[in-house]
């Protein structure tokens, strides 16, 4: 066993680095969020989007929770929107681009939210493109819909 020691060692950290490479470029895994699926701007989740349908609603947090948009896809934030004519789900962005952002909603917030009104499950919900809470103001997307975290995690060029 002892004369194999080097070989797990030459080809095991090779491996071990690979699948870890391997894990962080799938779909909603970290920064970047997979372009392809997951929230990447070209993923089948965000092309819900749509510019024709965006509205503006205000009203009061009911809920904050996390949600999973779609396989493959890492957590999100959304919350419950409680206005004077319904109470809808307000999809926001994935978890760890809102914790980056310092959102910080809570239940009996006042909002005013901007987005796109979609049919998420069979029910209606608003993707948010920017959420306006007092005097901070969280911007999500531009007017095209494209996700203000798209390309985090790249360098430069």
């Amino acid at each position: 066993m002892k004369q194999f020691g080097w070989f797990i060692s030459i080809i095991g950290i090779p491996a071990l680095v690979l699948a870890a490479t391997a894990a962080w470029g799938q779909p909603g895994m970290g920064p970047g969020g997979g372009q392809g699926r997951g929230w990447g701007a070209g993923g089948s989740y965000n092309r819900m989007y749509n510019p024709k349908t965006v509205e503006t609603l205000s009203g009061e947090v009911v809920s904050v929770n996390k949600f999973t948009p779609g396989k493959g896809m890492s957590y999100g934030l959304h919350f419950t929107l409680k206005t004077d004519k319904e109470t809808i789900p307000v999809h926001l962005g994935p978890g760890w681009y809102m914790e980056k952002q310092g959102v910080n909603l809570a239940a009996g917030d006042k909002v005013e939210v901007t987005g796109s009104r979609i049919t998420y499950q069979g029910k209606p919900a608003i993707i948010a493109a920017e959420v306006k809470k007092g005097d901070q103001v969280f911007k999500l997307r531009d007017a095209a819909g494209v996700p203000a975290w798209a390309g985090q995690g790249r360098r430069n060029r």
